[in-house]
């Protein structure tokens, strides 16, 4: 069983780009309907913060002991603010861009008897302007970067990806993508991409057998010139495809309570045990511990070293 190095992580330096939000929950308790309308009535009891998207992803790698450095685009707001408040007290590096025509991205949860019960998103693409100046900061970042990290949820920070894998391809950083939607040509050249099953199953069809899904994967890793794709796949734990092949690690035996940025801790994981120079295979392994550890957790969750000990 692979573990957490704390000193190696603490030497590396990690450079995270994507769509920062705010992930807000109230919990409550429900004992009836509406009389306005056939839903639950939920008496909110309490409210929990946590970072979202990018951000998470941030927190994931700082939660490692790595520096985390994020780019991304908030709005002039409180959530924004909150971001901002809840980045710092995670030990995160923070340049981001303040867009001033949009709001900061925010998915409320609603969640009574430990059911969500309805989420509720908040958001709008970021101005050209703020993009613009983030690619700025990418550009000056990059130096002092040993991986960098692009988290994409699709709302639109990412919308110059493909110059920034070309500026990071020029310096000759590796490149782990979350990807999001039906184009992957976005992504050609990056080093990782890390879909999970559904997200694959958009860009490559249904596969009827794993040898239909390794040929799947890797016509597509190579047609996108990746040193790897690494599949994430719930139950079935997690499959890594290279020019040696492919590799596989079962999924951790414990009980599943909420996937909420299980995605964010793998990638963080495995981009900070990269960067503090672990073959694939190994960072795999200890990023299928992380996914396994944070699913048992409620709501947005980290994983630290001391939990991968």
């Amino acid at each position: 069983m692979e573990k957490a190095n704390p000193e190696q992580f603490a030497k590396t330096r990690l450079l995270v780009v994507g769509d920062v939000m705010l992930d807000r929950y109230w919990f409550g308790d429900t004992n009836r309907i509406s009389p306005e309308a056939p839903v639950p009535v939920v008496q909110v009891g309490k409210v929990d913060e946590r970072l979202g998207g990018a951000a998470n992803v941030a927190r994931n790698v700082a939660a490692l002991g790595a520096h985390a450095t994020i780019l991304g685009v908030i709005g002039d707001d409180e959530p924004g603010q909150r971001v901002t408040q809840l980045l710092k007290t995670s030990g995160v590096d923070s340049q981001l861009e303040v867009d001033s025509k949009v709001p900061t991205i925010v998915k409320l949860r609603v969640i009574a008897r430990q059911q969500q019960l309805i989420r509720l998103d908040f958001e709008e693409a970021p101005s050209d302007t703020a993009l613009a100046r983030k690619l700025e900061r990418f550009e000056k970042s990059l130096s002092g970067a040993d991986v960098v990290i692009l988290s994409d949820y699709g709302k639109g920070a990412l919308h110059q990806v493909t110059l920034m894998i070309e500026q990071a391809r020029n310096q000759n950083k590796m490149i782990l993508v979350d990807p999001k939607g039906e184009d992957y040509e976005k992504y050609r050249g990056a080093t990782v991409l890390t879909p999970n099953r559904s997200e694959l199953r958009q860009v490559v069809g249904r596969w009827s057998s794993e040898e239909d899904l390794t040929k799947k994967a890797q016509d597509l890793r190579r047609s996108l010139n990746l040193q790897a794709l690494l599949l994430t796949r719930s139950e079935e734990g997690m499959s890594l495809f290279t020019d040696a092949g492919v590799s596989h690690v079962h999924a951790q035996a414990r009980e599943v309570f909420d996937v909420s940025g299980a995605g964010d801790t793998v990638i963080a994981t495995l981009a900070v045990a990269l960067a503090a120079k672990w073959p694939l295979e190994k960072a795999m392994a200890l990023a299928n511990r992380a996914g396994g550890i944070v699913v048992g957790k409620l709501g947005t969750a980290t994983v630290t070293s001391e939990e991968l000990q």
